[in-house]
């Protein structure tokens, strides 16, 4: 009996058309896939000719960084708003303009024209007393005066700045190690004693005495930048308590020492001392009649020391370490002690050199209580204005030599208080000390460096 045949083995006459039709349609999905896997080349279809992208021009790369919050648009518009709210105090402290807005709704040209005049004047003259004079320019052409005359702005701006570089250089220096030294004045007190008691006290002659004097006030500026040093790396006493009592005892002993036997000027009865020797003093760079004298050459040649102190030395590496991160530092293997006491002394030699050039520069030669002024705390606005950077440091205070000189003109010649210029030194501080104030006020863009930093022990 014969089994009927099985659907599904199919017969042997139709077995190879079966196997030539799978292979047919194994085939044809292999290319179904291939298709359904191909990517659409109509829509990514390469461009042949792809266009550059625009770039923006040079000019409007520089407008874009210039109005932004960076270093220097902050610092100059910090300048120009200290301008206008010193301009907005000279209206109100002049009681004959400030009359003229009381009636400002029916003659606004009274108060309009009054105003401007007042301001216009004193930034004239706070102008002419410490860059230019046209005047005195135009009188040298016509033989009137002397070339004198015409650098004597240029002349009383690098003398008062001259100590200021100093004074600020100290003050930066520790603020890069961590430290805030406000004893930079008690510092410059102890610096001036010592080249001042070197100048008269000593017979040398003219070359080395002058040297002698020199070095004294540096060492008496170390010397009184040791003490901190040394009780903030043994004891860790602040160094800001430290360097403030150490201020009122510099001065102190300024105003008992001067009265002693044998410094007092046996010629008066009021505190003052001997005249400093001809052979101590600083030369004068353009003549006896005009003030500017060697140390301002001193002050550039210590700013460029300070910069390579800090930038390229080993030391100044270790400084720096100290006063970004002292534990850090103290794990890497740098002696955080040995740090603290060099920087305060180097500190205290900077300002000590500030100091001697108030007694053996032009700006006087003898011993008074008041022989050091405000140099010692003006070298903390000049460091922040600086951004505690050296050269910085060495603008700022050409511009605080600027105010100086140019206020006592403006106070002669326009009647404007001498403590404006106070006024306007502290607005350009605050200002820069508060860059999101600036940014708001004038609407500045974010930086595209990196953003503005306020640390003072780290630098800014």
């Amino acid at each position: 009996m014969t089994n009927p045949p099985n659907p599904q083995s199919g017969s042997p006459d139709k077995e190879p058309a079966s196997e030539a039709q799978a292979a047919q349609n194994a085939l044809g999905n292999t290319e179904r896939a291939e298709v359904a896997t191909e990517p659409d080349r109509s829509v990514a279809k390469p461009d042949p000719d792809p266009e550059p992208e625009s770039r923006p021009s040079l000019g409007r790369l520089f407008l874009d960084n210039l109005w932004a919050a960076n270093t220097f648009t902050v610092t100059l518009l910090s300048l120009v708003l200290a301008i206008v709210v010193g301009a907005v105090l000279m209206i109100i402290s002049d009681p004959a303009v400030l009359s003229t807005y009381s009636y400002i709704t029916s003659r606004p040209s009274d108060a309009i024209n009054s105003s401007w005049t007042l301001v216009s004047e004193a930034y004239a003259n706070l102008f002419k007393g410490s860059i230019f004079d046209p005047e005195a320019f135009s009188g040298w052409l016509d033989g009137a005066n002397g070339w004198q005359a015409v650098l004597a702005p240029i002349s009383e701006t690098l003398t008062y700045a001259a100590p200021l570089v100093f004074t600020g250089l100290s003050v930066a220096l520790a603020f890069r190690g961590g430290l805030f030294n406000i004893g930079a004045q008690g510092q410059a007190t102890i610096g001036v004693i010592m080249a001042a008691l070197a100048g008269f006290l000593l017979p040398l002659p003219p070359g080395l005495h002058l040297l002698v004097a020199v070095l004294a006030g540096a060492l008496g500026g170390a010397i009184w930048g040791f003490i901190p040093g040394i009780l903030k790396a043994r004891a860790g006493a602040h160094e800001v308590i430290n360097t403030i009592m150490l201020n009122y005892v510099a001065t102190y002993f300024l105003t008992w020492l001067i009265v002693q036997n044998g410094v007092q000027d046996p010629t008066r009865t009021d505190a003052i001392s001997k005249a400093v020797d001809t052979s101590a003093q600083l030369p004068r760079l353009l003549g006896d009649n005009l003030r500017v004298h060697a140390g301002i050459l001193l002050a550039v040649l210590a700013t460029w020391a300070v910069a390579w102190l800090l930038n390229r030395s080993t030391l100044g590496f270790e400084l720096r370490a100290v006063g970004a991160n002292p534990d850090a530092a103290r794990t890497a293997g740098i002696s955080v002690t040995r740090t603290y006491i060099l920087i305060m002394v180097f500190a205290g030699i900077l300002a000590g050199l500030g100091g001697s050039n108030m007694v053996l520069g032009s700006t006087a030669s003898a011993l008074t209580p008041l022989v050091v002024a405000q140099i010692g705390f003006d070298g903390i606005l000049v460091a922040l204005l600086g951004r505690v950077k050296p050269w910085g440091v060495l603008l700022a205070a050409l511009l605080f030599g600027a105010l100086q000189a140019g206020g006592n003109r403006m106070q002669s010649y326009s009647g404007i208080s001498l403590e404006l210029v106070t006024v306007l030194q502290a607005l350009i501080v605050i200002f820069i000390a508060a860059p999101a104030l600036v940014k708001a006020i004038f609407q500045l863009r974010a930086a595209r460096a990196a953003r503005l930093q306020t640390s003072l022990a780290k630098g800014w």
